[in-house]
Order: C-alpha cells, then structure tokens, then sequence
C-alpha cells in the first residue's frame, strides 16, 4: 500500500471534485461514500483515498464523530497525512463544520498548526487578504451567497473560522505565498510558536496552491477545497500517472437536480431551451402525500428512450424561500433528498446507465438510495466534474456528481447527448 493522503470530504460531490484533483496531479485515487467499514478495500497501489461523507449540514457533533472515524480508518490503510475537503465558499455557520472538524482531527493527530485555502481558481474562487472572492465579487455580494442551508454573507474567512473555533486564527498573505516555498514554511512555524492553529493562506492562481501544497507536504492535517489538494498531489512524491478510464457507457440517460444555486439553474435553462424532455418536481405536494413520484415516472416512461430526461426540484431563490416558508428549511430539504433518491432508484431499474446529479445533499441521497459505495473516478467533462464508475445490481453505472455550483452552462447537454448525437 502506498496510500500518501487520506482526504475527508464534507459531503459526495465534494468528494468527487477533490477526487479528480488528486487525478490530475497523476495520484491514483479511491472514492469511498460514507463512513467505510471493513468491507471496503482499497486498491495495492493506491496514492490517495478520498472518504466522501454527508457532514457538512450535520449537527457539529454529528459531523466530528464521522470524521474521526473516516480518519482512524484512514490510518490502518497507512494514510500519512489527512486533508480536510471542504466547499470552495467556505459553506459553514458559527457553529461549524469547518473549526470543530478541523480542531477534532488535529487533537487526534497531536498536530497544533495547520494550512486552510478554500481557493479554486478554475472555478473563479480566491483568496486575497483573506478575504473570499467568487471572480470579481466577494463573496458575500456574489449569487453564490444564496446557499439554501449556509447563506455565506461574509467574505473574510479569519473571522469565519475564528467563530467556529476557540484556537487562534490568523493569515499568510499573498506577498508571502509569491516569496515561495520556504516562506511559507516559515511564517506557518512563525504563527505555530505564536500559538496560532488555524493558518489561512491567500491564493490567487494554481502556482500559489503548488506553493502552498508543498510548504504544506509534512503537516498531520491540511484543510482546503479541491485546489489546494492538487498542489499537496503535485508535490508528492513517486506519483504515477493516473489510470485511463473507459468513456461513460451507454444506455438511458437522466439528469436529476436539487440544487438551486444560480449556476446549476443556468443549466437546467438550456437544458429546457434545446427542447429536451424535462419536468419539475412538486416539493409542496409531495409534502401533501400526492404521488409526486409516481407522476414522474409515468411522465419518464413516455419520453424517447434516445433523448436524455432531467427530473428538477431545483428552484429560484423566490420559489425555494416560499417552499422553505411553508416547510422549514430541514424538512423542505429532506423531501427533495428523499424524492430524488427515489426517483434514482426507479430510473436505474428502468435502464438508466448515464446519471447526473445535481447538488451536494442531492448526490448523497441518490448513492445512498442506489447502495452505492465506492467508485472508480474518472476523465472530468469540467474542473471537478468527474465521470465515476459504480456496479450496482441492476449493472454497471457511469454517474457524475455535480456541485451545485460547479460546471459550465451547457454541461448538461454536453454530458449526456442523444443517442442521435452520439451516432455522429
């Protein structure tokens, strides 16, 4: 066993975007969901073992007890370093999960000082003055502040983090990143002998996140998104290019969306305007105990068999604060998870082998219903977008777990064309 990073994300699409950033730093990777037991193995020659959980709107309790178990069973696979995956906006509340996590993890490792970027270039995330940007807005002035479950109306993250932990917080700023690699080390032993834990790094390409992920290479615990882990995988060493998976099989495919955040609602607009098959879920009636479930499976069953379908709860900040209003945002939440697990269910009984789903919550609750555990990652059809490869009893599947607010806007009639497209 080889296995140089065991990484903890805080929930399944998470999972699958770290994922495909070890991948690209040539590290061979394993995506496990949930909390592994002994029934899971994990390849001989494997690099890096991502454990995808479903924390990051758990109680904090809750949230740091799986943690610690992702990471004792992490360390009996020889994991030497544990990387705290969390979401490029830093999606949190004062109570956590980010703070009590990382502060967990680290107690248990004996480690008093550890790195935090959620900086993701690609995808328009960075980190400048500590404070959060989403391309030219802050964050807290950006669509992405909208989260349905942690609305981030604060961009500076030393002062986020600094109210989910009793630990000090402080910031390397970016004139030292651009210094290199010994600088970095350096002002991180600085602020260890200060007494500060929790080290927040401003970075605003991918070379800062190689910087960061170097000066990084020896701490027990590091803590970012996805970017920060493909600088720690670009600096390990005797790593070996990452197996070529098979292209998405075929057969029936369906989109399904929970997601409401702007970019994921972009999608689902051009999905609709090139006329392909789709239909909203009713969150309301559902509540009621009308068939909401049933009514789209009949509606399924009419489609084309060559053209993909997308089945949506997703909805407008307005439409989704109305449904919320009636509801309440756990409850509201809780029936789109079980709708759409259902509904994953039923599609792959019925031929489904090409799905994409939409949102965090979302995608744990469709593995969850398909008794899905562990999959191959594999070739991205956007940054942090994987293709994944599952077997299920109903055969092989080919999924692709989207972060509500990761992907172009054609993504979905790009990933999954018409059987007649595919012919051409």
């Amino acid at each position: 066993m080889t296995l140089r990073i065991g990484c903890i994300a805080d929930d399944f699409t998470g999972g699958t975007d770290v994922a495909a950033a070890f991948r690209r730093a040539g590290l061979r990777t394993a995506l496990v969901f949930g909390t592994p037991d002994t029934t899971i193995a994990l390849p001989d020659d494997c690099d890096a073992a991502v454990i995808a959980l479903k924390s990051r709107s758990a109680p904090a309790g809750e949230a740091v007890a799986g943690s610690l178990a992702a990471q004792r069973w992490l360390w009996t696979k020889g994991a030497a370093q544990i990387y705290v995956k969390y979401c490029s906006t830093f999606d949190s509340t004062p109570k956590g999960n980010i703070g009590p996590v990382t502060d967990a993890l680290m107690e248990t490792a004996g480690s008093s000082v550890t790195l935090h970027c959620p900086a993701s270039p690609p995808n328009g995330r960075t980190v400048y003055q500590g404070h959060l940007f989403v391309h030219d807005q802050l964050l807290s002035d950006s669509p992405l502040r909208h989260h349905p479950l942690n609305p981030m109306t604060d961009s500076a993250l030393v002062r986020l983090l600094s109210a989910q932990t009793r630990h000090a917080v402080a910031l390397i700023d970016w004139v030292t990143v651009r210094e290199g690699v010994e600088a970095v080390r350096e002002a991180l032993v600085a602020h260890q002998h200060a007494g500060v834990r929790h080290v927040i790094a401003d970075a605003l390409t991918d070379d800062d996140l190689a910087v960061l992920g170097a000066a990084a290479l020896e701490l027990p615990v590091v803590a970012g998104a996805a970017g920060l882990a493909e600088g720690l995988g670009h600096a390990c060493p005797g790593t070996g290019p990452a197996a070529t998976e098979p292209l998405p099989r075929a057969g029936r495919a369906a989109v399904l969306a929970g997601s409401c955040s702007a970019r994921t609602l972009e999608q689902i607009a051009q999905f609709y305007a090139a006329g392909l098959p789709s239909r909203h879920l009713d969150v309301l009636a559902a509540a009621t105990g009308r068939d909401v479930t049933g009514e789209a499976l009949a509606w399924y069953d009419e489609q084309d068999p060559g053209l993909p379908v997308l089945i949506h709860a997703s909805a407008s900040p307005e439409e989704l604060a109305a449904v919320q209003a009636q509801l309440g945002v756990a409850e509201a939440a809780a029936q789109v998870e079980e709708l759409l697990g259902t509904l994953a269910s039923h599609l792959v009984e019925r031929g489904v082998r090409r799905l994409l789903v939409a949102g965090g919550e979302s995608s744990g609750a469709v593995t969850t219903a398909l008794g899905v555990r562990a999959v191959l990652v594999g070739a991205e059809a956007d940054p942090g977008v994987p293709w994944t490869y599952a077997t299920t009893e109903a055969g092989d599947l080919a999924l692709m777990l989207k972060s509500g607010n990761f992907g172009a806007p054609d993504l979905f009639t790009r990933a999954l064309p018409s059987t007649a497209e595919e012919a051409t």
